[in-house]
């Protein structure tokens, strides 16, 4: 089976909650009844962790139907066994630096993640995924793990339409407002 990747355009925690039914619902749209779901958290600072963790395992629990889900959070020292052992990957949002500095650590993590999963990234996590992404909060342009061949803007708004001109024009641009989402 080939990995299924679900990819978010993020939030402002100051802006008041969106309806992410659809989102989550297409992560488990494909999911065995029983599935193991792997949250990687490594893009938040450790006070944000718990809070926004809680709150992604609400947002499950409210479409999974009948499913049997098993909800696991992503540990530096293990996460490649975690990974391996996961149905769904979802990788939380936060400084996508941060989080690109932890994953790629990991040499081997892109072969994993294309190994017959399905794989979530909301902003941050979006990013990682991408081969090129704009950071809005770092204002800059970075490499991701390329997992996927596009370049993404995640928190899109219309100023920020022009930041890959001339970079990989052999790659699509993937343009996520908050709360959009698109399968790849």
């Amino acid at each position: 089976m080939k990995s299924k990747f679900v990819l978010h355009g993020g939030f402002q925690k100051s802006k008041t909650y969106e309806d992410n039914t659809a989102f989550f619902s297409e992560i488990l749209k494909d999911a065995k009844d029983y599935s193991r779901i792997l949250l990687v958290p490594f893009a938040k600072n450790p006070e944000r962790i718990a809070p926004t963790t809680l709150k992604v395992i609400e947002e499950f629990d409210k479409v999974q139907g009948k499913k049997n889900l098993i909800f696991e959070i992503a540990s530096k020292e293990n996460f490649m066994e975690q990974v391996k052992s996961a149905d769904i990957i979802y990788i939380q949002g936060g400084t996508s630096l941060k989080l690109m500095g932890v994953l790629e650590s990991y040499p081997h993590l892109k072969d994993l993640l294309l190994e017959g999963k399905t794989v979530a990234g909301e902003s941050a996590g979006a990013n990682a995924l991408c081969t090129v992404f704009y950071s809005p909060s770092a204002d800059g342009i970075y490499d991701g793990l390329g997992v996927l061949p596009v370049k993404i803007i995640p928190h899109y708004i219309e100023k920020y339409r022009d930041e890959f001109k001339d970079i990989r024009p052999d790659l699509e641009s993937l343009y996520l407002r908050e709360y959009e989402f698109t399968v790849c």
